[in-house]
């Protein structure tokens, strides 16, 4: 009975992981008021005329003729949705290929590997074998954490690529999405499966 939850735990963290995975974990989204946008179009207009101070007075003189400085709302100048892998395939092409083989060696391979050789260990394999296994899978959980410290990089990395070369005039909204939860739940579920495997090894070093 202990050895079927096991297994059962095991097979849901590895269902979970794959949508973890791949699907979108966080969705960033940037305005700009209309009337800060105007200002900016009219400083960078002003800068490709030359004479900066005159032909900016011009240019805004002619925006407040036609209202265009009290134009009220905002416009959204981007969107983006990206996965764990998503991610790791936008660092590749962007020439980040180390960095993106970290995010899948820690997100992907490392979590994957564990589980599966916590599988192999509810087989009925020799004792020495076991123990072996016990000890691999004892050392890759020293790196339980870099999955979720690899979702935190990637947080930060969309929102300040999000951010770069608007300054203070963007606002950005952050929300987080399905691969976030599944990714959350796969964690929370590794956890266990680890918790349950302890007390089979346990059990092992008895015999």
């Amino acid at each position: 009975m202990k050895s079927s939850l096991s297994i059962s735990v095991i097979l849901i963290s590895l269902a979970l992981l794959i949508p973890g995975v791949t699907q979108p974990i966080l969705s960033i989204s940037g305005s700009i008021e209309k009337s800060q946008l105007t200002a900016a179009g009219l400083d960078m207009l002003a800068e490709n005329l030359g004479d900066t101070d005159n032909t900016r007075g011009m240019l805004g003189f002619v925006s407040s003729m036609l209202g265009m400085d009290r134009a009220e709302g905002e416009v959204e100048v981007f969107q983006k949705t990206r996965s764990i892998w998503g991610t790791a395939t936008e660092l590749h092409q962007s020439g980040n290929s180390l960095v993106a083989a970290l995010v899948i060696l820690f997100s992907v391979a490392v979590p994957g590997l564990k589980l599966c050789l916590m599988l192999l260990m509810h087989l009925p394999l020799r004792l020495q074998l076991q123990h072996r296994l016990a000890r691999v899978i004892d050392l890759i959980a020293k790196w339980s954490m870099a999955d979720v410290f690899v979702v935190a990089l990637i947080i930060t990395y969309m929102t300040g690529n999000a951010s770069a070369g608007m300054g203070e005039r963007l606002q950005t909204q952050g929300q987080f999405e399905v691969g976030f939860y599944y990714f959350t739940a796969y964690c929370l579920f590794s956890i266990l499966s680890g918790y349950l495997l302890g007390r089979r090894t346990r059990a092992l070093g008895k015999v």
